[in-house]
């Protein structure tokens, strides 16, 4: 069963910058488009990003210019740079690859 584990969230102020990493359990990042999501309470789940493995990207309006989706195929890694965070922001964000999900990580934009 592959397991995809994301981090790197946290409480920042607005302006600030977070780096999310999504980590697999095995090297399926090299096929197949990962995505990051997030949900904000009350709302529904958004995609934010899409990337695919053969190389594009793809970003929600609300975050074009601040958010950079990068991968490391030999980690087993796919990141999600956020800068220029804004309240509005505030919400678990989810890494997915094509069946798999993450458990979610919190960030919070507050200060």
């Amino acid at each position: 069963q592959v397991q995809l584990v994301e981090s790197g969230g946290g409480l920042v102020q607005p302006g600030g910058s977070l780096r999310l990493s999504c980590t697999a359990s095995e090297d399926i990042f090299r096929n197949g488009y990962t995505e990051w999501y997030r949900q904000a309470p009350g709302k529904n789940r958004e995609l934010v990003a899409i990337f695919s493995s053969l190389g594009s990207v793809e970003y929600v309006d609300s975050v074009k210019g601040r958010f950079t989706i990068s991968r490391d195929y030999a980690k087993k890694k796919v990141y999600l740079q956020m800068n220029r965070l804004k309240p509005e922001d505030t919400a678990v964000y989810y890494c997915k690859h094509m069946a798999y999900w993450g458990q979610g990580t919190q960030v919070t934009v507050s200060g």
